[in-house]
């Protein structure tokens, strides 16, 4: 079995790879060539942080797995990753484990790269603004993928610490790169032409009068069904695009609370981001229009991610290979 860290992660999948395997990911997904049940999120007793089991097969390919992480909000506070844990892949003909991979790193980069999925396929051609607004590891993965699929010119940050959006400015300030502003008002970054919230906050950070004309939104950090990071007026002013409409409908807060207050309806989710690539379902229709994608992330994505990783990883013979005899 391949033993594979989060260093040779991020040299065998770079982002503009990980983009075109989330291409691959979501249509499989949406085309039902990906098998899952619900995944589990296990809240753990200190009342703020989980276990998660994401198990799936991928029906084309030649592995299956699953991916096992901690999410500890509280943790980069402490100098710590918020999610820590492993994608494991297992020979499909036979069972036998094959690879051991960083999980953080498969979701660090596989949740970026398909928000910048979302982006090529949604956001405005000219679009050449983004509003980040977060400070964590998300909004750099977010700073590098949107970057991969529009000209952005300029980014502003926005963070709930303003010193950690100062400093996230200056470490991504770079003399042939994009101008990079840190916002004091949460407002000024979503009055952008792409703007995504990574804040994993429970309640809303985002307005839906502070979007312009012809946005695009991507909805990242929240996961749960009472926790959302933006309010109503942004759902229900905006053409809404999911990841998977059955877990969207289950854990997305950001759509189901205001489902529950009577604002959207079911309706409104308007597809998967699958359907969308394989022409099932309408894109953006106009210049004007605002487009959202809420991301709850899939075990397709992680899936497709790690078998990428996995098959570079044994051509170069990375990794540490370990018995299990």
């Amino acid at each position: 079995m391949l033993i594979i860290g989060a260093e040779t992660v991020r040299r065998l999948l770079p982002m503009s790879a990980c983009i075109e395997a989330m291409d691959g990911a979501m249509r499989a997904w949406s085309n039902g060539r990906v098998g899952a049940p619900d995944r589990i999120i296990a809240p753990l007793a200190d009342g703020d942080s989980y276990l998660i089991l994401m198990p799936g097969e991928l029906r084309t390919a030649p592995v299956y797995g699953a991916k096992i992480v901690s999410l500890h909000p509280a943790n980069p506070a402490r100098g710590r990753p918020a999610v820590q844990g492993f994608v494991t892949l297992f020979d499909y003909a036979t069972g036998t484990p094959v690879a051991l991979i960083d999980g953080a790193e498969i979701t660090r980069i596989r949740t970026a790269a398909a928000s910048a999925l979302a982006t090529r396929v949604l956001a405005r051609p000219d679009a050449a603004t983004h509003g980040i607004l977060g400070a964590g590891v998300q909004a750099a993965g977010h700073f590098e993928a949107i970057r991969c699929v529009r000209r952005v010119e300029r980014v502003c940050v926005w963070a709930r610490d303003a010193g950690k959006a100062r400093a996230f400015a200056q470490r991504h300030a770079r003399s042939a790169g994009p101008i990079v502003e840190a916002v004091e008002d949460a407002a000024a970054a979503a009055a952008c032409d792409v703007v995504s919230v990574v804040t994993n906050a429970p309640q809303p950070v985002l307005r839906g009068a502070w979007l312009r004309p012809g946005a695009h939104l991507n909805l990242v950090g929240a996961h749960e069904a009472g926790h959302r990071e933006a309010d109503s007026d942004a759902v229900a002013g905006a053409a809404v695009y999911v990841d998977s409409r059955h877990a969207a409908l289950r854990e997305a807060g950001d759509l189901l609370i205001p489902l529950a207050e009577g604002r959207i309806g079911e309706a409104h989710i308007r597809g998967e981001l699958g359907e969308v690539l394989e022409g099932r379902a309408s894109g953006r229709e106009s210049a004007e229009q605002v487009t959202l994608y809420k991301s709850l992330g899939l075990v397709a994505q992680d899936l497709f991610a790690a078998e990428q990783v996995f098959r570079r990883a044994t051509a170069e013979g990375a990794g540490q290979r370990v018995s299990l005899a």
